[in-house]
């Protein structure tokens, strides 16, 4: 029997775990508080921030991790420690099973690159307006001295077709400003294309665009997984979008991972407040019945300065059902059954939270959720969310 790290109880590696592609243990960022030049200067600081403060994360082979926690949740740090845009300050990070913590430089990471690639979540930032489709898209291969001119040209029209730029020659040669925000962001993703990637991070990257746009996107990008046999790290502050395209959702709050596990689990039955409160306030586009009034946790305050966590439960300042022990004992992970775990005191020995009122269900089959207007148009265009689209 497996013990949830890919091994069996006896330390053997467990024949039917998945495959992972990309490991994260204890892995920590935290940024330096410095004030005015002579603090730089000296490199001394007055304390630190916490972005991401000691997660054990991993990716499996083929599949769309969703990573979900409001703006200051350290979801995006994460995501660029995956990427090696961000150094960590503690842990390590493995790839295909070898550490790669410490793989740095432009050399060194020429081999890693060309594995892991990232779509940013603003294609008008990303893009250069002076250079061209062509030039954009060709860059990585330029740097990375791939091919000679005729191959490289045929890498591109071949990524920008496969992100649904057709006829590839015709885009390569326009600039930005000639297309439209969705075209942008599949240039965007022909750029990540470009260099044949096991592995892609994608960075909240329908947020800029329209719920037509998305649908169109996320298909694209689950039709790329079919085709390619990728793998993503979906980072989303909407954890109904997080449910419609993602196998697995982690859910992030100051640096911690509070819950994680299969989507349809940790959306119908959240084992953590915290989730509770995200999925019982996400909005329906179906009005409400004659007398119906569902029922939701309102949460209250602001998240905590990263700088400044909270003792015991970093959550339980804003929890409902914080007690005594979750101010001074921080709760590690509890393993709930069903591969789904949560960080909270209620959940030891598989507990339940108290439960809240069902309320209309979007396209979700349990009791507990609700879709946004935008995930639940993007749902209906995927098959019900699974990605299961004809």
């Amino acid at each position: 029997m497996s013990d949830g790290t890919g091994r069996t109880r006896s330390g053997a590696p467990d024949p039917g775990a998945p495959e992972r592609i990309v490991e994260l243990k204890g892995l920590e960022v935290h940024f330096p508080i410095r004030v005015g030049a002579s603090d730089t200067l000296l490199r001394r600081q007055h304390g630190v921030v916490r972005a991401v403060d000691g997660i054990d994360l991993y990716l499996a082979r083929g599949e769309v991790l969703g990573l979900v926690g409001e703006s200051g949740s350290g979801k995006t740090t994460t995501a660029r420690v995956v990427v090696k845009l961000t150094k960590q300050t503690g842990g390590t990070m493995l790839l295909d099973g070898q550490d790669v913590s410490e793989l740095w430089g432009v050399k060194e990471l020429r081999a890693y690159r060309r594995r892991v690639q990232m779509i940013f979540q603003d294609p008008y930032e990303t893009l250069n307006p002076k250079h061209t489709i062509r030039e954009f898209v060709s860059e990585p291969l330029l740097v990375n001295k791939i091919g000679t001119p005729a191959e490289r040209e045929a890498k591109v029209i071949t990524a920008l077709e496969a992100a649904g730029l057709r006829p590839g020659a015709d885009f390569a040669a326009r600039y930005p400003h000639e297309l439209s925000g969705g075209q942008r962001q599949r240039v965007v993703i022909a750029g990540a294309l470009v260099m044949d990637p096991e592995v892609i991070v994608a960075d909240e990257p329908v947020s800029m665009l329209d719920v037509s746009i998305r649908t169109e996107l996320l298909r694209l990008m689950l039709d790329l997984r079919a085709e390619r046999g990728l793998t993503y790290l979906f980072i989303t502050h909407d954890l109904s979008l997080a449910w419609v395209i993602a196998d697995r959702i982690a859910v992030m709050y100051l640096g911690k991972i509070m819950e994680l596990g299969p989507a349809d689990k940790v959306i119908n039955d959240p084992h953590n407040p915290y989730t509770q409160a995200l999925v019982s306030v996400s909005p329906t586009p179906t009005p409400p019945t004659a007398g119906e009034r569902a029922q939701r946790t309102i949460l209250v305050g602001e998240t905590p300065d990263a700088a400044h966590i909270p003792s015991g439960c970093r959550f339980h300042p804003r929890c409902p059902y914080a007690f005594d022990r979750c101010r001074v004992e921080e709760p590690p992970l509890f393993d709930v059954g069903g591969g789904q775990s949560a960080a909270c005191w209620l959940a030891e020995g598989g507990g339940s939270l108290p439960a809240v009122a069902p309320m209309r269900s979007g396209l979700a089959a349990g009791p507990v959720t609700e879709l946004s207007p935008a995930a639940t148009g993007t749902a209906a265009a995927l098959a019900a969310g699974r990605g299961d689209a004809e």
